[in-house]
């Protein structure tokens, strides 16, 4: 294969001008271009082509003058890189669909690694928003990972340890729960931290939805005080119980679940899953947590004003075991707020995230397992980030304390 030879614009414009000047000593024109090509070491035809571009830039020949020539290879050379730029746009908003300002660098990497045998590495890094140098770093980094800087390789232990705190919790934990967790056993990370880790891995925290009503307000006027007056504190365990229930729905139809809190420690010491909900279904709550806890004196149990828990047979068994009953207003969630709250937590933590349900069984068991870990491993913030179990104990252990001492 012969090398192309490149002459330059003197050589050019020198040859050209010989070819005029001895085109009469020659007789033709073609005469003159075959001397003449030969002493300067170009062919006949490349001279011709010379001559007659010169013809066609000083008029005397109809054709694109040499400046034409150059802005039409401008505009094609333009076009052609519009339209890749176009078609790597094209590709990368399917590929970088997610949103955000700016896309994940490991995401523009990805693409980057499926289309840069089409469109090459540098066209494409100019139209997303990363460097060349950027991705070749990524890429070194990728086969030598002793090159990460010490936050990527400290990230990645991170995102093991927040990817097992957030699946032993039921996958309900959010990035407050989790950045306590993690303090909770020893691990020195801020919390942006895990909000970032958290948003990067795709996982996130329960959400609460919207409530339906499920009380039915008695219709008898006399019924007992309101002795809380949304005040739900307590000093002590077994000083104030809040009671309230609701519905889940399953392929076999609606099933309802009743609690009842200790507000101490927001503990669950009774609960009961059923087809329906009439009072059994409230009393046999009150018997697990009579059970589990046994009545003390002072003992306040506080619900709304549904007919169950205003029922003759509920409203004995509280007598009989000289438990002191309270109600709310009609209509108003706030008066049982605390109750509220933890079967809000009941069913975005259990119900709507694990569901749909089959059947009263797989409620049943569903609300057990999550009883256990709520009572036992969950972090609740208004006891100060401990489970309700592990706050009652600090409360025990603080009471033998001083006898231990005396």
């Amino acid at each position: 294969m012969t090398k192309q030879m490149r002459y330059s614009p003197e050589v050019r414009e020198r040859a050209v001008r010989m070819v005029m000047e001895q085109t009469e000593s020659h007789g033709s024109q073609w005469a003159a271009i075959e001397s003449i090509s030969g002493k300067i070491g170009c062919t006949p035809e490349t001279l011709r082509r010379w001559v007659r571009q010169s013809e066609c830039d000083s008029g005397d020949r109809a054709g694109l003058t040499t400046m034409d020539r150059e802005r039409l290879k401008s505009l094609e050379r333009e076009n052609r890189e519009l339209k890749r730029a176009n078609e790597i746009l094209r590709k990368a908003s399917g590929f970088i669909r997610p949103g955000g300002a700016r896309p994940h660098t490991q995401v523009m990497v990805d693409f980057i690694d499926e289309h840069r045998a089409d469109d090459g590495v540098e066209p494409i890094c100019q139209q997303l928003p990363i460097a060349p140098s950027t991705y070749f770093e990524h890429k070194a980094c990728e086969a030598d990972p002793s090159r990460r800087s010490a936050r990527a390789l400290r990230d990645e232990s991170l995102q093991a340890e927040i990817q097992r705190v957030w699946d032993e919790n039921f996958w309900v934990y959010g990035t407050r729960k989790v950045w306590r967790q993690l303090q909770r056993e020893s691990y020195d990370v801020a919390r942006c931290t895990v909000e970032r880790l958290m948003r990067r891995m795709g996982i996130q925290g329960a959400v609460r939805g919207a409530r339906c009503r499920t009380t039915a307000p008695a219709a008898q006027a006399d019924c007992p005080a309101d002795r809380v007056k949304r005040q739900f504190n307590a000093q002590r365990p077994n000083q104030l119980w809040v009671a309230d229930f609701t519905y889940v729905a399953t392929w076999s139809g609606f099933v309802y679940t009743a609690f009842i809190i200790d507000v101490f420690a927001n503990r669950i010491v009774g609960r009961r899953t059923a087809r329906s909900m009439r009072t059994d279904l409230v009393l046999d709550a009150l018997e697990q947590a009579l059970y589990a806890r046994g009545p003390e004196d002072g003992l306040i149990h506080h619900s709304d004003r549904g007919t169950q828990y205003l029922s003759i047979c509920y409203t004995e068994r509280l007598q009989d075991v000289g438990i002191e009953g309270s109600v709310g207003t009609t209509g108003d969630s706030y008066d049982n707020a605390l109750a509220e709250s933890i079967i809000g937590l009941y069913k975005a933590e259990l119900i709507h995230r694990r569901g749909p349900w089959r059947s009263l069984d797989d409620v049943e068991y569903g609300t057990l397992e999550w009883v256990d870990w709520f009572n036992h491993r969950r972090l609740l913030e208004p006891i100060g980030h401990v489970p309700p179990a592990e706050f009652e104990m600090a409360y025990y252990e603080q009471l033998e304390s001083p006898a231990i001492g005396a």
